[in-house]
């Protein structure tokens, strides 16, 4: 029954994605004091609120532009879950822009199979990437993904190997002058101190985030493994596309590792790639208990966090 209902492209369905997300934005702003807000506070809160729903809306669109999975909204209604079970991770603008940044990025390193406008992609990908950083440091390790993408379609123009290092430049001296028009200073805009690195995963030991940490993991695991397997099977023109996806939950998750502030927000980064392995591999489940049994796990979980 679940599955049968976002196994089909229905308005209903962002209906419901939209609600789910709204209430993981919502939850961890019940005890603010509402006498206290002013205009400014609640335009960034819309702010982000609205660049997670583009985000939901823009992963859609590399799934059916690409096709990643069959017509369903399996990856945004499982992006949507996500965000309940890390509910830290709509709360920090700074991590939710860098996200809407690189999900920019990854849709034209994944259109890079079409080999058509490859310079301009290439540039696009690695600009988004670069101001993925200005937001967030170690959003720069997916600048690891284009050049991964290159060796994986053997590209051996080294104009195309130089082009993303220009797309960085591109945001670095824009970045410069706007901290020279702002501050009198060349590297003000920059964040300096960033690029620290902690294995400090004492923040996550609490219930909530053992429970969930420990089931998207091992889920991922589980889904990522037949999503491999699965990847021969698909059109050769295709494949590159779908390694990319694992690529991208390898260095989502590489991030959640390294970065030094670890308040749950980094794991944004792996939820749309970890959305869309999930989905795909719920597409190939045969036996349909199994596969109702799987979805209804990801949904039921998260509500039963909330109330511990």
């Amino acid at each position: 029954m679940l599955t049968s209902f976002f196994n089909k492209s229905r308005p209903i369905n962002f209906i419901i994605v939209f609600f789910i997300t709204l209430l993981a934005f919502a939850i961890p702003r019940l005890n603010i004091q509402f006498e206290n807000l002013d205009y400014l506070f609640i335009l960034k809160q819309v702010g982000m609120l609205l660049t997670i729903f583009a985000s939901i809306l823009l992963l859609n669109f590399i799934v059916i532009k690409n096709s990643l999975t069959e017509s369903n909204h399996f990856e945004i209604l499982l992006f949507s879950l996500f965000l309940l079970f890390l509910t830290p991770t709509t709360e920090y603008a700074n991590v939710i822009y860098a996200n809407f940044f690189v999900l920019l990025s990854l849709r034209r390193i994944i259109s890079l199979r079409s080999q058509k406008e490859v310079k301009k992609k290439l540039f696009d990908a690695a600009f988004w990437i670069a101001m993925a950083t200005l937001f967030y440091f170690w959003s720069i390790l997916f600048f690891a993904l284009i050049l991964l993408s290159l060796a994986l379609y053997i590209d051996n123009n080294l104009r195309h190997w130089i082009i993303p290092f220009l797309g960085v430049l591109a945001v670095f001296l824009i970045g410069s002058a706007t901290s020279i028009v702002l501050y009198d200073d060349y590297f003000q805009v920059f964040n300096r101190t960033a690029a620290v690195v902690s294995y400090d995963f004492s923040p996550y030991n609490t219930i909530t985030y053992l429970v969930a940490i420990t089931l998207l993991v091992s889920f991922g695991i589980w889904s990522a493994f037949f999503y491999l397997n699965n990847i021969k099977k698909k059109k050769k023109v295709f494949r590159v596309s779908f390694k990319v996806i694992v690529l991208a939950a390898v260095i989502g998750f590489l991030i959640v590792i390294v970065t030094p502030n670890k308040n749950g927000s980094e794991f944004l980064f792996a939820f749309s790639p970890l959305a869309i392995i999930l989905a795909s591999y719920i597409e190939t489940i045969e036996e349909k208990w199994f596969q109702e049994l799987f979805l209804a796990i990801l949904i039921l979980v998260p509500f039963i966090l909330l109330m511990l």
